[in-house]
């Protein structure tokens, strides 16, 4: 793809994914377009060691590693701070030698988490340099290695997210999923919010840290979001605090195991210390955010009991086979793409399906 403009791989991406779904004749695909540079907001790369220098490196198809200058597609922070960091651990050999690999995670407020992993054991004179070089860089640092994490000063940043005239504030993490385009994220909230059905309750399945269980919390009465992630769970917690937001219970299970608590097939300790009984739940709305292995047998025959379904899929191979169940009791509302990694065949769907 790399031959083609950016509108062009997004018609190709589109094209492909219209004729792998022709099958079920959908009326109306919408695309939504993203900025073509400076648009990841996370990003990882390897340190190359040559000559007592260090360079930044990436990984072709064959797994051989090439250095890089510059990154064009992430966002503009990263960009700045990869350059100035690369200078800064050029001139201390205790913060460059053994340094492995670096990890950017910025956010919509330009907070940014740098993760250093490294291929020896971090001291107290690591710590120490990397604090300087945090204060210099304005940035929040973090070194790894084997069964070793140091935090600098903390390892939470903020983001923000608007929906109509609501502002919505997160923490996240260093190990936290986020979506990696916020600019994409912001649609694929939105598409969201207009065009779901409200009322009755909600469940949300593989839910992170609540990125979309915050701002969809206002269209339902209760919600009930899984997630199988400890630190994910705990930071939706958080995040669903801050925002004072109160008709939200969390609880950490999987698909499969919230689906046999549903049916009654096993019953969970978690759910019993958090006071939450499903019976008190009258669902009309499920969100599923899978893997990239899509849903599991059990949690497709569960989506069949819900009104509405809005299933985000980052591998349309997967969503096509789990339609083929899905559409024997709902049909298509909504069919959108969201080109959330410009310049790869990566795309993001949503589909909301409404039951027949």
């Amino acid at each position: 793809m790399g031959l083609l403009d950016m509108k062009s791989q997004l018609q190709l991406k589109t094209d492909d994914i219209k004729q792998k779904f022709a099958c079920f004749n959908i009326e109306k695909f919408e695309i939504f377009s993203s900025t073509n540079l400076a648009y990841r907001s996370r990003a990882e790369f390897r340190i190359f060691h040559k000559d007592s220098k260090i360079y930044y490196a990436m990984s072709d198809k064959n797994k051989k590693l090439f250095t890089i200058n510059n990154c064009a597609i992430v966002d503009k922070n990263i960009a700045k701070t990869m350059q100035k960091l690369l200078l800064k651990l050029q001139e201390n050999e205790i913060l460059s030698k053994k340094l492995f690999a670096v990890e950017f995670l910025n956010s919509t407020q330009n907070d940014i988490i740098v993760t250093l992993i490294y291929h020896k054991k971090l001291d107290d004179i690591w710590s120490e340099k990397a604090k300087e070089i945090e204060n210099i860089l304005h940035i929040k640092l973090i070194g790894r290695s084997k069964k070793q994490k140091i935090v600098v000063s903390t390892d939470i940043i903020t983001n923000i997210i608007k929906i109509n005239d609501t502002k919505y504030l997160y923490e996240y993490k260093d190990t936290t999923f986020v979506q990696p385009n916020h600019e994409i994220n912001q649609k694929m909230i939105d598409f969201i919010n207009q065009h779901i059905k409200t009322g009755g309750d909600m469940c949300e399945l593989y839910c992170g840290a609540g990125n979309f269980t915050i701002p969809l919390s206002a269209k339902f009465d209760k919600l009930l979001a899984t997630e199988i992630n400890k630190t994910s769970i705990k930071l939706s917690k958080q995040n669903a605090k801050i925002n004072k937001i109160e008709n939200i219970k969390f609880a950490r299970l999987s698909s499969s195991e919230f689906a046999q608590a549903k049916n009654k097939l096993r019953e969970f300790r978690r759910l019993k210390e958090l006071d939450i009984d499903l019976l008190e739940y009258n669902f009309s709305t499920i969100l599923v955010d899978p893997p990239r292995a899509g849903l599991d047998e059990q949690t497709l025959f569960l989506l069949k009991e819900f009104e509405q379904i809005v299933y985000i899929s980052c591998n349309p191979d997967t969503l096509k086979e789990n339609l083929k169940t899905i559409l024997k009791t709902h049909k298509i509302k909504k069919f959108a793409f969201f080109d959330q990694f410009v310049w790869t065949k990566h795309i993001e769907i949503i589909v909301i399906l409404e039951s027949i």
